[in-house]
C-alpha cells in the first residue's frame, strides 16, 4: 500500500477488541486511528494499548463521532450496538467490517441496504480456516446429501450470548445451500422427550456453552456404516483478528458493496 490505512477499532477494550489491536500495531500498512468504548467504561482516556503493555498514542474514547478520516471501522460487539456503528460510516463515508452476530432479519436488511452506500465486509466469523471449512462443508454436502444425516456442533466460552453461533448458522446455510434445502424449514435446534424419528432433511445444531473456549465448529455426516467429520477450532482470537485486517485491507479497494470472507479469500464457486 501506498499509504497506511486508517483503522478505528469499536469495543476496544474487549478481548476481541485487545486482540485487534495489538494485530493492528503489529502491521506495518496499518495506523491505529481511533479506539472505542461504551460512555461507562473504566478505561475511557487511556492508552488503548496500556492493557497489553504497549504505547499505541491513541486513548480510549466514547466519543466516535470526532474521529475523523478513518478508512476502515472493525466492529465484533452486538447488533445494536452495530447499528448505530453503521449509521456513523454512512455518515462518514467509512468502510465497515462487521463480525458481529445475532442480527435479526430486519437488521440485515438495514446492513444490506447499507452496502450500496459504503463498502462492507459481513462475516459471522473472519477466520480464514473457518471460510475453508465452510467451502469444504459446501462440497461435502452437495455429494453426501442423500445418504448421510447432517449436524452442526458448536461450542463457545459460558459468555457467548447468542445460540447457535452465527458460524454454526453460517454453515448450516451451506449445507442447506448445497443440497437445496431451506435452513428455517429444515434447521432443527431443540430436541427434548420423545422424539420422532430424525428425516433426512433435518439439519441438526447442538450448542455447548463452558470454561474459556474459543470456538469450535463440527459438521458432522453420519452414515450407515461411516461417519465423516469436518472440524475447525480456534485456540485464540488473533485468527479472527488477522481476517478482520484481510477483509479490512480487501474492501478499501471498493466505494461500496456487500461482501463475505469468500469474496476476500475469493474461494467463493
Amino acid at each position: 500500500m501506498d499509504k497506511k490505512l486508517k483503522v478505528i477499532v469499536v469495543g476496544a477494550t474487549g478481548k476481541m477488541g485487545q486482540t485487534l489491536i495489538n494485530e493492528i500495531v503489529s502491521d506495518e500498512s496499518l495506523h491505529l486511528l481511533g479506539a472505542v468504548e461504551h460512555p461507562n467504561c473504566s478505561n475511557i482516556g487511556r492508552d488503548a494499548g496500556e492493557k497489553l503493555g504497549l504505547q499505541t498514542n491513541v486513548n480510549i474514547s466514547a466519543e466516535l463521532e470526532k474521529i475523523t478520516k478513518a478508512d476502515v471501522l472493525i466492529d465484533f460487539t452486538r447488533p445494536e450496538a452495530s447499528i448505530d456503528y453503521l449509521n456513523f460510516c454512512i455518515k462518514s463515508n467509512t468502510s465497515y467490517v462487521l463480525g458481529t452476530t445475532g442480527f435479526n432479519e430486519e437488521q440485515k436488511k438495514i446492513i444490506k441496504n447499507a452496502s450500496e452506500k459504503i463498502a462492507i465486509c459481513f462475516a459471522p466469523n473472519m477466520s480464514v480456516g473457518v471460510n475453508l471449512l465452510i467451502a469444504l462443508v459446501e462440497q461435502a454436502a452437495s455429494i453426501l446429501e442423500h445418504d448421510f444425516d447432517i449436524e452442526i456442533i458448536e461450542a463457545h466460552h459460558r459468555s457467548k450470548v447468542d445460540a447457535p453461533s452465527g458460524t454454526a448458522l453460517r454453515l448450516g446455510e451451506a449445507v442447506a445451500q448445497a443440497t437445496k434445502r431451506n435452513l428455517k424449514q429444515n434447521g432443527v435446534f431443540h430436541r427434548e422427550g420423545n422424539m420422532p424419528p430424525r428425516n433426512i432433511s433435518d439439519i441438526g445444531f447442538s450448542t455447548i456453552r463452558g470454561g474459556d473456549i474459543v470456538g469450535d465448529h463440527t459438521v458432522l455426516f453420519a452414515g450407515e456404516g461411516e461417519r465423516i467429520e469436518l472440524t475447525h477450532k480456534a485456540s485464540n482470537r488473533s485468527t479472527f483478528a488477522k481476517g478482520a485486517l484481510r477483509a479490512s485491507k480487501f474492501i478499501s479497494k471498493y466505494d461500496h458493496g456487500l461482501f463475505d470472507m469468500a469474496d476476500v479469500l475469493a474461494i467463493r464457486k
